[in-house]
């Protein structure tokens, strides 16, 4: 096909001799149509202009016409030497200035494209509603032939086209070219043929096909009509524009996000001036950009977006938040902050971060004010590093009015003995986390961040027993341990170990024999998938009718009591302190000691799991080991007191008297191995090397280290891949280590020191056919009072399952405990159902008899096997 200019004849592709996704707005200097070798530059870019912030955009042609018609001149170039002038009302039509440019040119309408700014104009607008102004310039290009994409712009022009249709006509009804379609095409099923029709293994086709969109004007046509007061008009776009940003996410690969991120972009710029931060889906369109972030180059010069793009929704954002925290504050009933706005905060502080680090060439934390003799290299984002720095002072302040408040509020409410509800506090940890990462930015913030979590410790650890969660990270937290207590860190350790399920056919099922315990119980445990056993256990021991959980917290405190046993010689037991274990250097003697040390390390990771506690505790040696930390001096204290007390001679003895080797020693350790004694040098040439002076702390660390380390390497590992199978991760497991204090899985695993108090008990304990006032409850509590320590924790341990107390005392169990009353005769012991915390007896008619049916089932073999009694 060819067309006429005034004097001469050219085909068309001569008009598109352009690259037809030359976008860049033009500013034509001619008056009349000629031939100006100057007109257009000899070179044109491919891509759209680089996106600014949100506040130095343009309008919308579509979202703004209240501009008053007037008559313009304007500049149409069609050729790189030709440029047409043109006269028109504000009012006229973009068709017709195509009619225009035909009867002047006799280039055919169909194949005319017109760019403004970047945009194509469609048919249906105004020169008003593009925003053309007075001598403003515009550029035409072949419409079809002249694209490596022809049917992708025929389908975006139809889809303008639609949108246009629809938008001026009330009710909305499909023209009559789509009604004839079978079915009738929509405006998103139009978009979402578009969008499958991306290249996927070409990366500059991708581009090339995902930029027509923006170019065609489809994003701001989109928004016009979901601006309609017309509501079927505006949940088609709604529905329309929500396609689009979800197939950029789940129908395009990753690799294309860089180029789907003008797109969303714009729909975030468009919706921002139309419809408001608060819209739902311009928080789509914006949480939608911030998880692209995560896939895609940021920066000025090489990204497709950069800090000033993404900076003004950080300060969005964080204005937000703060006039949130604000509203919670004074409001306990305020939602507060909103998981989202949170998670978007943290989407677009994650670059802003990275891309203000390498700004400054990070390399120790920024002063503010800015000082230019900081940096090796001049600041370019000078403004953002100081508004960022004002986001965290900001943020940090309201958060710690914030926690007053809930300080205050737990206060009050402990005094009136309720529970404390917040419902607007579940996010703060969170931007606490956020706060936390900014604050390593900025000299002296990370120090300012920490002083107001250690002023405020009450508050943070109720809001991490209280909102925590497993799906978090809080790594952050640990960093300084001394902001939490024991309840609080007892809850970010419990969350790295699995979940106890309640489905009966989910759990691992044991059937075991009380006279082989521990070795049935290895061969089910030991043997087992460690996924089988995170859903949780199902225990009955054999010819016996009792089931449930009472009978698994039997079973795990028996096979703990077996375990740590020293006569198992797996573990052994501290010289001060029978309760405190560690590994056991001469375990070698079994030949399965490491397979048993892998079973015990899965079953101590199973009792924690399950909230029980066994009565035994880790000696500091094995917990600083399995934490991951060095062993010292100070640690073996209670494992050997003899070799802790040699060692400190040692060191503290005078110079001149070690050197004058009056220790006689020599770098060698003598241990007992199977019956007999060996001689082990600490390291090369031991036995020569005389202990000195100089070489004294080596020597005393390098015995430790062999004594309470090399020796017992191979048990700890076993053991702590036990424990880590439980919780699905080696790392999770030291982790998990890491996150307490050994006093904290001393009250975890062994439970509270103190002696069982009767008053709490009781006050713990509710009554079924008989009443408070009975006379036999008044006889039950004065028999308690008067038992021995033992002789109530036997008791406790028939009725329950459990003879040690959480640290909490009663108020830690699972449930309150209960007595019933029975009908049979007299001479019936009492009974109990573990599993629901029951103690069930008769209406005793004397205080002795009732006394001596208690003394029975409080004797250990009674009350601690009463499956066998």
């Amino acid at each position: 096909m060819s067309s006429s200019l005034s004097n001469s004849k050219r085909k068309l592709d001569d008009y598109a001799a352009d690259d037809a996704l030359s976008l860049l707005p033009l500013n034509p200097t001619a008056t009349r149509m000629r031939k100006d070798q100057n007109a257009l530059p000899s070179s044109s870019s491919n891509s759209p202009p680089s996106p600014r912030p949100l506040a130095s955009r343009h309008r919308s042609p579509f979202l703004d016409s209240s501009r008053s018609l007037t008559r313009l001149q304007f500049f149409v170039r069609i050729l790189s030497d030709y440029t047409l002038v043109l006269h028109a009302d504000s009012s006229d039509t973009i068709k017709s200035i195509h009619e225009k440019i035909h009867s002047i040119t006799g280039i055919p309408i169909i194949e005319q494209r017109l760019i403004y700014r970047g945009k194509q104009l469609q048919w249906e607008q105004t020169l008003d509603e593009c925003m053309v102004q007075n001598d403003a310039g515009l550029h035409l290009v072949g419409r079809m032939r002249s694209t490596e994409h022809p049917q992708a712009w025929q389908l975006i022009n139809d889809v303008v086209s639609l949108i246009f249709y629809l938008y001026k006509n009330n009710p909305p009804r499909p023209p009559p070219s789509l009604l004839a379609l079978s079915p009738p095409k929509t405006v998103k099923s139009m978009l979402l043929e578009f969008l499958s029709m991306t290249p996927r293994n070409d990366s500059d086709q991708a581009s090339g096909h995902l930029q027509i969109f923006n170019a065609s004007s489809a994003p701001a046509a989109l928004v016009m009509l979901y601006m309609s007061s017309h509501r079927p008009n505006k949940e088609a776009a709604d529905d329309a524009i929500r396609q689009v940003i979800s197939s950029c996410k789940t129908i395009l690969p990753k690799h294309t996000y860089h180029q789907c991120v003008p797109i969303v972009m714009e729909f975030c710029r468009l919706l921002n001036r139309a419809a408001g931060t608060d819209d739902k889906l311009y928080g789509l369109c914006r949480s939608s950009l911030g998880t692209m972030l995560e896939y895609i180059e940021i920066g000025e010069k090489n990204g497709v977006i950069g800090l000033r793009d993404i900076f003004p929704f950080v300060s969005e954002l964080a204005a937000k938040l703060s006039h949130d925290l604000v509203v919670s504050m004074e409001s306990t009933t305020s939602p507060g902050p909103s998981l989202d706005d949170v998670t978007d905060f943290s989407a677009y502080l994650a670059p802003a971060r990275s891309e203000i680090k390498k700004d400054v060439g990070f390399s120790s934390p920024i002063g503010v004010p800015l000082s230019e003799e900081c940096f090796n290299v001049s600041v370019c984002y000078a403004d953002e590093i100081i508004l960022l720095h004002g986001i965290f002072i900001d943020l940090l302040s309201k958060l710690e009015k914030c926690l007053v408040k809930i300080e205050e509020l737990v206060d009050l409410v402990m005094q009136q003995d309720g529970e404390v509800v917040m419902v607007g506090c579940c996010q703060y940890l969170a931007i606490l986390k956020e706060l936390n990462k900014i604050s390593q930015l900025y000299y002296g913030c990370e120090e300012m961040f920490w002083e107001v979590m250690k002023r405020r410790k009450g508050a943070i650890c109720y809001l991490i027993v209280r909102y925590a969660k497993r799906s978090d990270d809080h790594k952050w937290i640990l960093q300084y341990k001394e902001v939490t207590n024991f309840e609080a860190r007892r809850h970010l350790a419990m969350m790295m170990l699995p979940e106890v399920k309640d489905e009966y056919d989910d759990l691992h099922e044991m059937l075991i024999d009380r006279s082989h315990l521990l070795a049935e119980s290895f061969e089910y445990i030991a043997r087992a998938d460690a996924e089988s056993l995170r859903a949780g256990l199902f225990m009955e021991f054999k010819n016996e009718e009792a089931t449930g959980p009472g009978v698994l917290r039997e079973w795990f405190f028996l096979v703990c009591q077996a375990i740590f046993n020293p006569e198992n010689a797996l573990f052994v037991a501290c010289p001060n302190d029978r309760r405190r274990f560690f590994p056991n250097p001469a375990s070698k003697v079994d030949p399965l000691h490491l397979e048993y040390f892998s079973f015990s390390g899965r079953v101590i990771a199973l009792a924690l799991m399950h909230k029980v506690q066994v009565g035994v505790v880790f000696d500091r040696v094995f917990f600083s080991q399995l934490a991951g930390h060095t062993i010292t001096l100070e640690d073996i204290r209670d494992a050997d007191p003899f070799l802790y007390s040699s060692c400190k001679q040692i060191l503290e003895m005078d110079s001149e008297a070690v050197d004058q080797d009056a220790l006689g020693l020599t770098f060698v350790h003598e241990i007992e191995e199977l019956g007999t004694r060996k001689v082990v040098e600490l390291c090369p040439g031991g036995r020569s090397m005389v202990v000195n002076s100089k070489n004294r702390r080596q020597y005393v660390d390098s015995l430790i280290q062999h004594r309470f380390v090399i020796a017992i390497a191979e048990q700890v590992a076993h053991f702590a891949q036990g424990f880590a199978d439980i919780m699905s991760c080696r790392r999770l497991q030291r982790s998990f280590f890491q996150c307490l204090d050994p006093e904290d899985l001393d009250w975890m695993l062994h439970g509270s020191e103190r002696e069982i108090s009767v008053d709490d008990w009781k006050a713990h304990t509710e009554y079924h056919g008989f009443v408070e006032t009975d006379v036999q409850i008044s006889w039950f509590w004065k028999i308690v009072g008067r038992m021995t320590r033992e002789q109530k924790k036997v008791l406790l341990f028939f009725w329950t399952s459990i003879k040690y107390l959480p640290v909490e005392g009663f108020s830690g169990l699972a449930s309150r405990l209960y007595i019933y009353r029975t009908s049979e005769s007299f001479d019936r012991l009492p009974s109990s159902h573990t599993c629901f915390y029951r103690l069930c007896f008769p209406a005793y008619p004397t205080i002795t008899v009732m006394q001596d049916r208690l003394r029975i089932i409080t004797q250990e073999h009674v009350g601690c096997s009463f499956g066998t009694w």
